[in-house]
Formats: structure tokens, C-alpha cells, sequence
């Protein structure tokens, strides 16, 4: 592995609900599968490159593709949040080179797009991240989104994958039902960072679109559920809670359930991501948003009990009220992240169902102890 570091290592720094965008719907992305078959970018003998990449999707994306032939990946990280030992397994890997930039520096993503046929774009601030440095994660989620696809269309790159998130959708009360493409923005109850970051991705999603439509910029969308699997970060809201649960019961502490029990989740495991990464790069769709989503979702109660059922303990959860401050994801009801168009548009469907992932996670989470 050969590392380029000249970049210095600090962070890069009621409710008309509105509609995010989707295919088919006007003033929204587009499917344009039939017309558009130079879209395709195959995987064998490419170079991609994935800005982001010292993380949870990024490194396991990165195995996907060397194992389906890649020509070379590049791994684009100002390792501000990401870490080395996420992507350590590749070092001395003679088709893998990093990069140490910064999204917010346009002349450093335009010297990493040079020559390159595809790139990953997955270097966000995510809801706790908008908590807590608002200021930075605007810059870093809309104008450093805008620069990875402004290096793209100068460097004539074949096809961006735009990583974009259900948080499109919103949080709160109106959330509830089959989250689906064409679905509305609900703000009303939801925490101001949560809204924040989900418009941050409307955002990045209409940047894709404009450059699509201005300077033919091949693009695809994914809105990624709640992300979860080996190398699970601490950073977000929904998976946090996995390891929060996991962390207390291995000390025979009683796991904590904010409410009764019933609100509903839909995580959707690592390696089926980086499967849906690798089918929107030779997929011939462009100007598109699909959802990512896990085989089923899931309740906060019925995720306690898998890790539980995991550690083979008896503890009973313990209901109490989230501490103040306590940034919380919630809905108005039972709800899905429908993943069928995604199926149609981009050949992919998820296949690891929730318990199994939960015992794979935990089991790399013992390895690292």
C-alpha cells in the first residue's frame, strides 16, 4: 500500500413535508436505466476511488471490490474521524493506495480523480456530528460534496456513487409505514440535528442532479438505513445503541430501553452495502435514488433481545427516559425502509438478516477484546 500523506490531519473541517427526490417525480432525480447504458462502469480492471474511506463502509466496500477485480482502489481519508486499523488489512496490498485529503480542499480532489473511472463518495458528518460542530458539518456535507463532484466532472470520472441516507425521509411523528423514494421530509418532533443532516443529503443529492443535468455527470444515489457490522464506529445515533447494549450486558449491567420497547429500527448489515456500492457502479442506471435497507426491520426491544440471545444472558431490560441532551431517533409508529426499487433499478436486494448480523458484529467485537 503505498500512502501519500502530504495533507495535514486535522478535521475538515407544521410541516409541509417536502419531498427529497426520486425517480419519475418532477424536479427530482430521474431513471433513465434504458437510455443511458454508457452509465455502466465495470468493476474488473477499473480505478475507484472511495473518499471516506477509513470507515465501516469504506473498508468493507474496498474488499468487494479488490475480491471482484479491480483495477486499483484508492482510499481518500483525512483520517479526521476514520482510523488507520479500519483499513490496516490492506496495507502492502499491491493494487490498494491511500490518500491523505480533505473534501473542503478542491485542489487535493482534483490531483485524487486524476485518471480515475468511478468514486465512492462517503465522507459525511453524521446526526451526533451535526450536534455537536453544526458549523463544520454543513461544510463538510454540502460544500465538500460539491467539490468531489466538481473534481469528477473536470477529471471526466465515468460514474459517482453518492452516499446519501434515510434521514431524507426525517425523523418524528410523521415517520411511519413503507419509507419509500417518493416520500416526503417529515421535521415536526425530530431533533434539529437529525432534520439538519437529512437536508444536508437532500442537498448533496440535487448537487448530483444538477451535474447531471449541466455537465452529464453519471451519478446513482443510495439512501443507506442504519449501517452496521465488523468494524462498527461509535459515531452514530442508531448503531450506537447496538454497542451501548452489548458494552453493558458483557458487564453484567441490565440493558436500557428509552421507551417500551416498540419503536421500530431498520439497520441493514456492512456487507450487503458494499454489494449495493459495487451494483450501482455496473448498473446502467444514472440520475437515480434508491433505498438501502436491511432484509426486515426491527424493534428497539427485539434488537436488545439479540444481543441478549448473543451473550446468553438473562438480564432483563431496564425501561428509563434518555438522559438530557440524549440525541434520539424516533418515528411515529411501525415503519419499513422499502428496498424493492433498488432491486429493479440496480439489480440488488439485501440477504443478511438482522440476527446474523448482530452475531457477526459481536463476534469481531470479541476478537478486538
Amino acid at each position: 500500500m503505498t500512502n501519500i500523506a502530504n495533507t495535514p490531519n486535522a478535521p475538515s473541517t407544521p410541516s409541509t413535508p417536502i419531498t427529497p427526490g426520486t425517480p419519475g417525480t418532477p424536479g427530482t432525480p430521474g431513471t433513465h436505466t434504458g437510455a443511458a447504458l454508457s452509465a455502466a462502469l465495470p468493476i474488473q480492471g477499473a480505478r475507484i476511488l472511495i473518499v471516506g474511506a477509513a470507515s465501516l463502509v469504506g473498508s468493507h466496500t474496498a474488499d468487494h471490490l479488490l475480491a471482484a477485480g479491480v483495477g486499483e482502489v484508492i482510499l481518500l481519508d483525512n483520517f479526521a474521524f476514520g482510523t488507520h486499523e479500519a483499513i490496516a488489512h490492506l496495507d502492502n496490498h499491491p493494487r490498494v493506495r491511500v490518500v491523505r485529503a480533505d473534501i473542503t480542499r478542491l485542489n487535493e480532489l482534483l490531483l485524487a480523480t486524476e485518471g480515475v473511472d468511478g468514486v465512492l463518495l462517503l465522507a459525511a458528518y453524521m446526526t451526533l456530528g451535526f450536534a455537536q460542530s453544526p458549523w463544520q458539518a454543513i461544510d463538510v456535507n454540502i460544500r465538500g460534496a460539491q467539490n468531489v463532484i466538481e473534481a469528477c466532472r473536470v477529471n471526466k470520472v465515468r460514474k459517482l456513487v453518492f452516499a446519501s441516507s434515510n434521514a431524507v425521509y426525517g425523523y418524528g411523528p410523521g415517520i411511519k409505514g413503507a419509507l419509500v423514494e417518493e416520500g416526503p421530509f417529515h421535521v415536526t418532533g425530530a431533533p434539529p440535528a437529525a432534520i439538519m443532516y437529512g437536508a444536508s443529503k437532500i442537498m448533496g443529492e440535487q448537487l448530483c442532479r444538477q451535474a447531471h443535468q449541466k455537465s452529464g455527470l453519471q451519478y446513482v444515489v443510495l439512501r443507506y438505513s442504519t449501517v452496521y457490522g465488523e468494524r462498527q464506529h461509535y459515531r452514530a445515533a442508531n448503531s450506537l445503541y447496538i454497542m451501548e447494549t452489548y458494552d453493558k450486558v458483557r458487564k453484567g449491567e441490565r440493558p436500557v430501553l428509552p421507551g417500551d420497547g416498540s419503536e421500530s429500527k431498520h439497520f441493514v448489515y456492512v456487507g450487503d452495502v458494499a454489494r449495493a456500492n459495487l451494483a450501482a457502479f455496473e448498473s446502467p442506471a444514472t440520475d437515480v435514488a434508491v433505498n438501502v435497507s436491511g432484509v426486515d426491520p426491527t424493534t428497539t426491544r427485539e434488537l436488545v433481545q439479540m444481543v441478549l440471545d448473543y451473550c446468553k444472558s438473562d438480564l432483563q431490560p431496564e425501561i428509563r427516559p434518555d438522559a438530557p441532551g440524549t440525541v434520539r431517533l424516533t418515528s411515529g409508529g411501525a415503519f419499513h425502509v422499502a428496498h424493492e426499487l433498488a432491486a429493479t433499478v440496480i439489480g440488488w436486494q439485501p440477504v443478511v438478516p438482522m440476527r446474523e448480523g448482530i452475531a457477526r458484529l459481536l463476534a469481531w467485537r470479541e476478537a478486538q477484546s
